[in-house]
């Protein structure tokens, strides 16, 4: 039996999206699969405009919340309506072409892309469809007949699809895929040394490059150094000014503060935090369940970032921080509370769901399988 061909379509709205197809892709690899595709639909269709449109995107979460939540609720409440059925057209002559070129078995989405199933409906190609949800919630936009499997995070986000008359047959609970670096065991006394940080102390990770950066950063670090023993490390990612200010604090308190502008392995972070400041995209929030890592979720913005933030709150597994003047007393708060952290990495951990990216390529190699030889006893 040959080996399927695998499309897998995704979106640069954020990294999560992106992430999780690499991750699948990457599994696919593993169990054998050489013909595997990650393609970036809308960017590839639409460069220009997809570029300004995540520009927009990436300022509604520090400026245009209001408008955002707008966007985003309605949408989950409006997905049917004519106004609305433009977007089940974005980005197909594009689908047709990896179609026609690469010539899937199959299509995996890991980003809403509705052209996909309704291209499907319309044209007659019979691919099986898999959706990946990358998100704590569901939004409406995922949900569509055409739709072979969805594959979930969350018992909860199941009996959610349930509700919108999805076959429970077709929902499969794996979790989210993440990067392989974070199921992969490794020497916390290794860790301590790479980073030149010290076992005695409490570590605070603060992820600074996060959608919707975190403001007031340096002050923030220079109250901690001031009042507590903590070690500070902050990751600052693409924002130059914030690293700048803050590798003149680093100068004067080398062993209290680490500043990077990007970790390649921040799995090894997550190790190492005893408590880690970050926005709530489902990716993050994923990855802190494998490393059991207690989380301060800085100011949610209205849609799949709140909706998140609320799951993992009400799982007991974080807690919401939602003003700049909260963020000191809370991470102060549960930093001295060594039961408050065992009670959230417990939580964590019991939200773990490992290997998700083998369940979904397992699930994916199973229907081919079970395809290919439905095709063959047709023949006989």
């Amino acid at each position: 039996m040959r080996e399927p061909r695998i499309l897998i379509l995704t979106a640069s709205f954020g990294t999560g999206h992106i992430q999780v197809a690499n991750s699948l892709c990457q599994e696919a690899k593993y169990q054998g699969i050489s013909q595997v595709t990650v393609s970036n639909l809308l960017a590839e269709a639409y460069p220009f405009l997809t570029q300004m449109t995540e520009y927009l995107y990436l300022k509604c979460f520090s400026y245009g919340q209001p408008l955002y939540k707008m966007f985003y609720y309605s949408l989950d409440k409006w997905n049917d309506h004519r106004l609305l059925k433009w977007y089940y057209y974005v980005g197909r002559k594009r689908l047709l072409t990896l179609i026609q070129t690469e010539s899937p078995d199959m299509i995996i989405n890991t980003f809403p892309l509705m052209v996909v199933p309704e291209f499907r409906q319309y044209s007659g190609f019979q691919l099986p469809i898999f959706n990946v949800l990358t998100d704590y919630c569901l939004h409406k936009m995922w949900v569509h007949p055409y739709i072979n499997r969805y594959f979930v995070a969350t018992p909860k986000l199941k009996e959610a699809l349930a509700q919108k008359y999805v076959p429970r047959d077709k929902i499969i609970v794996s979790g989210i895929p993440i990067r392989p670096a974070f199921e992969l065991p490794i020497s916390s006394d290794i860790l301590y040394k790479r980073y030149k940080l010290s076992p005695n102390n409490p570590i605070v990770t603060i992820l600074a490059g996060a959608q919707g950066l975190l403001k007031h950063v340096k002050r923030t670090c220079k109250q901690l150094i001031h009042e507590t023993d903590v070690q500070i490390v902050v990751v600052c990612g693409h924002n130059t000014k914030l690293s700048e200010e803050l590798s003149s604090l680093q100068r004067l308190y080398p062993h209290r503060l680490r500043v990077f502008p990007f970790v390649e392995q921040i799995d090894e972070l997550f190790r190492l935090s005893t408590v880690m400041v970050t926005k709530p995209g489902g990716i993050t929030l994923t990855e802190a369940t494998a490393t059991t890592t207690p989380l301060i979720l800085y100011k949610p913005v209205p849609g799949q970032e709140q909706e998140n933030a609320r799951y993992f709150e009400q799982k007991r597994a974080a807690v919401i921080v939602s003003s700049g003047k909260d963020l000191l007393p809370t991470i102060l708060r549960v930093i001295k509370d060594p039961k408050k952290q065992q009670q959230m990495k417990q939580s964590l951990a019991s939200m773990y769901r490992p290997n998700a990216s083998r369940t979904i390529i397992d699930h994916v190699i199973h229907w081919f399988e079970n395809y290919q030889e439905n095709r063959f006893h047709q023949l006989i």
